[in-house]
């Protein structure tokens, strides 16, 4: 793996730079459509390629208990199993399994956990966790922490720093001891938590930082705390990282939330809103959200967004698309899903433009006031 920066924005930390995997170059900042199941709902492997995405996240947790990590080893791993020609990174399910509370029992060994499908009982450690992955064949693999809630009392989040820290380095270990199972090289980012706390945050960031993973991630945000709070940790956080490795902020977020991210220095996002908000009728657009449900976009025959260059925007209107999600025509959630994703693709890859030409600053203050400015209730 190789990552290299190109430049950094001489008004924000914001950076340009191309990511190396076993499956193609990622030019960063990048934005991965979440594909939970090994899909990225209501789009095949081609429409997700066309716009733009190169690579998706897929969760370790969800593959394990369904269909079974053999049988997508099996298949030659999840690219082939899934047909999907780009990269891949897993997120190991540390979230889904932590967002069990009544099924789950933590040790300092690993998680008790279980199924939220069958109730069947499973066992987590980092080194299980490591070998699912490995199995599984993933570009990127996150390895197994503890996730609390941003607003916990400061105990809870020291004990989550400590877990994560240690599972974090028995990780690294068993990483470190085994083979890939499928042919091409593979990497582990480690995942920095601490809550809100600087000092916490910071700590954990050293532990990891001595580690030497090939990437780090920011875990623990997006979880209920206020914008401007997720943006000053991120900020402390990135300059508690290596210039020279990838930053991953995990599960953000919306488009303000991703301009403003990459101006404190991060290179990956993932997130689940422009597929699932386009599932609910939502599409995203330069001038704020619209939901396509509403009346006034029956009569409506212009484009959904004639900047966002997608089969979706160029091809079809917002009356057309009023009417297929009126109509519960099963087309309007995969044309929504299209557009919302190119939406997201494009928004980085003018990011990273911005970026090369030292324009950024200008160019993320101009694009929040237009966004936020036209995002107002649009009535019925």
């Amino acid at each position: 793996m190789q990552f290299r920066l190109h430049t950094t924005d001489s008004r924000t930390k914001a950076r340009a730079g191309i990511l190396h995997t076993a499956h193609g170059e990622i030019l960063t900042p990048a934005f991965m459509p979440v594909g939970t199941n090994a899909t990225v709902k209501a789009l095949t492997a081609r429409e997700v390629w066309e716009t733009g995405a190169r690579m998706v996240l897929a969760n370790a947790y969800h593959l394990y208990l369904r269909p079974g990590i053999e049988i997508i080893a099996k298949a030659g791993g999840i690219h082939k199993f899934a047909n999907w020609p780009g990269s891949v990174l897993t997120d190991s399910g540390g979230y889904q399994v932590y967002s069990l509370a009544d099924l789950r029992k933590t040790t300092d060994e690993g998680v008790h956990f279980k199924s939220h499908l069958d109730g069947s009982s499973h066992f987590f450690t980092p080194e299980k966790v490591i070998e699912i992955e490995r199995a599984l064949g993933p570009d990127i693999m996150m390895p197994f922490d503890e996730c609390p809630p941003s607003q916990a009392p400061r105990e809870t989040i020291e004990r989550a720093v400590y877990r994560t820290t240690q599972w974090a380095a028995r990780a690294m270990e068993h990483f470190r001891r085994t083979q890939t199972q499928h042919g091409y090289e593979q990497m582990l980012f480690l995942i920095v938590q601490g809550g809100t706390m600087r000092d916490l945050r910071e700590l954990c960031a050293e532990e990891l930082v001595g580690m030497d993973a090939a990437g780090y991630a920011i875990g623990g945000l997006a979880v209920g705390e206020p914008n401007e709070v997720m943006y000053e940790v991120t900020d402390w956080v990135t300059d508690a990282l290596p210039i020279q490795k990838p930053r991953y902020l995990m599960g953000v977020g919306t488009p303000v939330d991703l301009v403003e991210s990459i101006a404190r220095g991060v290179d990956l996002f993932d997130c689940v809103l422009p597929t699932r908000n386009a599932r609910n009728g939502q599409l995203f657009t330069r001038d704020g959200k619209i939901n396509i449900r509403n009346a006034k976009w029956k009569n409506d025959y212009s484009p959904i967004d004639p900047e966002t260059p997608s089969y979706a925007s160029r091809n079809f209107s917002k009356a057309y698309l009023a009417h297929l999600f009126n109509a519960d025509e099963i087309l309007g959630l995969t044309l929504a899903t299209m557009h919302n994703v190119a939406f997201y693709e494009q928004l980085v890859k003018e990011a990273r433009e911005q970026i090369l030409m030292g324009t950024y600053y200008a160019w993320s203050q101009q694009f929040r006031e237009r966004y936020e400015q036209s995002n107002i209730p649009q009535g019925t």
